[in-house]
């Protein structure tokens, strides 16, 4: 059974972006957000076995998403994503639970190595 993912940015291209990847790598999209409201909505209904944040959005920013769904389930796999130069972002969205981050612009391989990284480390025992 494919890796079931939840992409959410506020920005279109980069959640097309960030699909294309996935899906050229067997993964199933099982949704999009378009910000941090949106996210843990669609993260209810979908219950995705990982999600990447974006951590500038409107309504609800990444960090604030990534605290409500893991407080909906401490288990959830979330991996940041975030443009160069906001690593004090990075810093705080990682204190707040998420697992890894990914820097934008997005490459694939590195996309693909932090997600089977944090992949990997959800399946070990631990």
């Amino acid at each position: 059974m494919a890796t079931r993912v939840l992409i959410v940015d506020d920005a279109p291209f980069m959640r097309q972006n960030l699909k294309e990847i996935f899906v050229a790598q067997g993964f199933e999209v099982a949704g999009e957000a378009s910000n941090g409201v949106e996210a843990v909505e669609k993260y209810k209904d979908l219950k995705p076995d990982l999600i990447t944040m974006d951590i500038v959005m409107p309504y609800k920013n990444g960090i604030q998403a990534t605290r409500d769904i893991l407080a909906l389930d401490s288990g959830a796999l979330i991996i940041i994503c975030s443009a160069l130069g906001h690593e004090s972002l990075v810093t705080e969205a990682i204190e707040a639970g998420a697992t890894d981050f990914i820097v934008k612009p997005f490459r694939p391989e590195n996309v693909l190595q932090v997600v089977k990284k944090s992949l990997l480390a959800r399946r070990q025992p631990g």
